[in-house]
């Protein structure tokens, strides 16, 4: 179960200090520059509830590692709808839609 509280959610806390706003379908790429920077998502901590990631898992990332890897070349794909808003804090909206997953190039066609 993913979040900050472990509720499925990407939502914002005040007692989440990583800001876990981001969901990201995470690929090895990712998983790689995260471990490189010291942020190793593939390795399970139960102790935590983290079942470890591979690639295809969605997650909610912390905003600032996100956007690390993103200035990295390395950025995971984005559910926008499943984003906390607060994510814009940090990343402007422009650069998450250029990773989303989830936003057809024609709103229109949800419609039809």
């Amino acid at each position: 179960m993913t979040g900050f509280l472990r509720d499925g959610s990407c939502t914002a806390d005040p007692q989440d200090p990583g800001s876990h706003t981001i969901c990201a379908v995470v690929t090895e790429e990712f998983l790689r520059f995260q471990r490189e920077i010291g942020n190793d998502l593939s390795t399970p901590r139960p102790r935590w509830g983290f079942p470890g990631l591979v690639p295809g898992d969605r997650w909610c990332v912390t905003t600032a590692n996100w956007l690390r890897a993103h200035r990295s070349g390395a950025a995971a794909f984005v559910v926008l709808a499943c984003t906390h808003e607060e994510a814009l804090d940090l990343v402007p909206l422009a650069v998450l839609r250029e990773h989303a997953v989830d936003v057809p190039a024609d709103p229109g066609d949800l419609l039809a």
